[in-house]
């Protein structure tokens, strides 16, 4: 929302969101380990 707030195209934002997460899906993948949120043990 914030970056078509700023005047950016929108299909370009979902764009970068999409790949984020496939490439967050990918490296889970390749590892074979699940998924952690470090973001969550952020302070």
């Amino acid at each position: 929302q914030r970056r078509v707030e700023q005047g950016k195209n929108k299909m370009s934002t979902l764009n970068i969101i999409r790949n984020k997460l496939l490439a967050k899906a990918f490296a889970v993948v390749a590892r074979g380990t699940f998924y952690v949120d470090t973001m969550k043990y952020a302070s």
